[in-house]
């Protein structure tokens, strides 16, 4: 048998360092315990974040403004850490480390967060009325859950980059397999949030904090036993040094050689002599023709060389200067996607305190909890997911001719569309909502005569979306990152998420600020039956259609990397 039909083509070793046997490692045997690690992890994450806006109001004694700011603002930061978690394993540990060092950590601050819920003196006492926390207990509550933040960190960026490595991009039969992953990959993601927002919601508010923050700590920990279990058939990418230093050696060298013209013959451009590329777990670039000004970086002069060796601030491969063209060209498309997060991120602060005024009841007895209704998000996108790979992508692949069915692009697109309509939907239902309100006067009832299952119309639409622009996210920055880069462009995508988060703080506060003037309630006061929430869900559909006009535009502007040769 020829070497590239046992061996691996893109550089990956196994557990023990030797080059990765086709054979025995990688596929979708490796796959399922990464799947079953995300899982796990997923649900201990969403068990404890889905109905955090309760306990913070319920427990810490936090109004509606300031729980909301709280839950979006630590959101926003499990979606930040992974920048860390993303750099380290590009530059120095490797993906696999990565996520068993953070995995650690993880386990610990979920730990935490249970004894602070549960165990005397650290848990706030609580009477018929109110709780009454300590600034002692409200700190070890926020260090357990920045350490869960910290946790993340280190597994979101690198667990689906890592399962993605575990198919071949040089061989044919594999790479197509790899787009189907991370199809089931958000699959399993969502599998694990309906367990957290059905099951674990329900024992919170039921049951106690302490049970409700207990099972995904073990949840967690499962995750951790799963992830290890699969570490013989696993394919590990070797990392490839400092990114960022490769980054700003190529800004370096352009500005040092602004004077410099860039010959019109591209292959007198500097690129390694050998088909293998100079940088560790990386195949080389094609040179492309825009943003031409980082082209001088990998002009040779006659200072470059210093005794015989070129010094890398003054002298860049041209696959050194596309990664950070690469880079670059993601950027864009990498900003529209902060309007769609902001648009997600409504399901666990708006969607809901909306759902805390409507009738909650499921027959005489049982009363389901606002924060549970985000199961029919979670609902939504295991309905999509696998019709989408098994269906929707069959048949467009008939007329696009694309083996993806749709580009990536396209793909997220549709998803930006679907959300505005997630906005409609809800400002539609908050409209007949104060109309019911104003028309009966029912403006200090707890719950108004309207059924929480009014509400499930926008978290569907939400879900949907989510199948195509974050799944496509995924895929495209994944496929569309230099090799040696891949985890920080994956912790790149999952920065939407933060900064969608905190834009959503910044407009709730700045609504907030400007709707209170002269002593008006505003949009959202503390009493929604006497606010306008309405007016603050058509603020973010106007915000989500100019974003989907300035998304077109780019798409049409972006160009696909070309990867050539084998990986070092």
């Amino acid at each position: 048998m020829a070497e590239e039909d046992i061996y691996t083509q893109d550089g990956t070793v196994d557990i023990h360092k030797n080059p990765a046997d086709k054979r025995k490692t990688g596929h979708w045997k490796a796959c399922r315990f990464i799947l079953g690690n995300e899982c796990c992890e997923r649900l201990a994450y969403y068990g404890m974040g889905t109905n955090l806006v309760n306990y913070l109001k319920q427990r810490l004694n936090q109004g509606n403004v300031t729980a909301s700011n709280n839950v979006t603002n630590w959101s926003g930061t499990c979606y930040i850490t992974p920048l860390i978690g993303a750099f380290l394993a590009d530059a120095y540990l490797g993906r696999y480390w990565t996520i068993a060092g953070f995995s650690v950590i993880y386990v610990f601050g979920m730990t935490l967060l249970t004894l602070s819920a549960s165990v005397h003196g650290l848990e706030p006492s609580c009477d018929k009325n109110s709780c009454h926390p300590t600034k002692a207990q409200t700190a070890v509550f926020f260090i357990a859950l920045y350490l869960i933040a910290l946790g993340t960190g280190g597994i979101k960026p690198c667990v689906s980059s890592f399962g993605a490595d575990q198919f071949d991009e040089t061989d044919e039969n594999e790479r197509k397999k790899k787009s189907s992953f991370f199809n089931w990959f958000y699959f399993s993601i969502n599998i694990g949030a309906l367990i957290a927002s059905s099951v674990l919601v329900w024992i919170q508010m039921n049951v106690g904090w302490g049970w409700g923050f207990g099972i995904p700590a073990v949840a967690m920990a499962i995750a951790v036993v799963s992830f290890f279990s699969g570490s013989r058939l696993y394919r590990i990418q070797k990392p490839g040094g400092s990114p960022i230093t490769r980054i700003f050696q190529v800004i370096v060298a352009s500005f040092r050689k602004h004077n410099v013209e860039v010959p019109a013959d591209k292959s007198l451009l500097y690129e390694t002599a050998d088909g293998e590329c100079n940088i560790k777990g990386s195949r080389k670039l094609e040179h492309t023709d825009k943003l031409r000004f980082f082209d001088k970086a990998a002009v040779e002069t006659q200072t470059d060389q210093i005794k015989g060796l070129s010094n890398p601030w003054r002298l860049c491969s041209v696959t050194q200067v596309e990664e950070l063209k690469a880079i670059i060209r993601l950027l864009p498309v990498w900003a529209t996607g902060i309007v769609f997060a902001t648009v997600y991120s409504q399901m666990s602060t708006m969607f809901v305190l909306q759902g805390n005024t409507m009738d909650p009841h499921m027959g005489p007895h049982f009363e389901i909890p606002a924060a549970s209704l985000s199961i029919f998000d979670t609902l939504s996108v295991i309905f999509w997911a696998p019709l989408y790979d098994q269906i929707i992508v069959p048949y467009a692949r008939r007329f696009t001719g694309n083996e993806r069915g749709f580009t990536q692009l396209q793909r997220m697109g549709i998803g930006l569309v679907i959300s505005i309509f997630s906005m409609v939907t809800a400002g539609i239902l908050e409209i007949v909502r104060l109309d019911i309100i104003r028309r009966n006067n029912y403006y200090d009832l707890t719950y108004i005569p309207m059924s929480i299952f009014w509400q499930v119309p926008q978290y569907f639409l939400v879900g949907c979306a989510e199948v195509f622009t974050f799944i496509g996210q995924l895929e495209f920055f994944y496929d569309q990152a230099p090799d040696a880069m891949r985890s920080l462009c994956s912790a790149l995508s999952l920065t939407t998420v933060a900064l969608g988060n905190y834009l959503s703080t910044l407009l709730v506060t700045v609504v907030t600020k400007i709707t209170t003037k002269n002593g008006k309630l505003g949009w959202i006061p503390d009493n929604l039956n006497r606010g306008h929430l309405d007016y603050f869900y058509w603020l973010l559909a106007i915000l989500s259609l100019l974003n989907f006009l300035v998304y077109l535009w780019i798409a049409r502007w972006y160009t696909y990397k070309k990867a050539t040769g084998r990986a070092h």
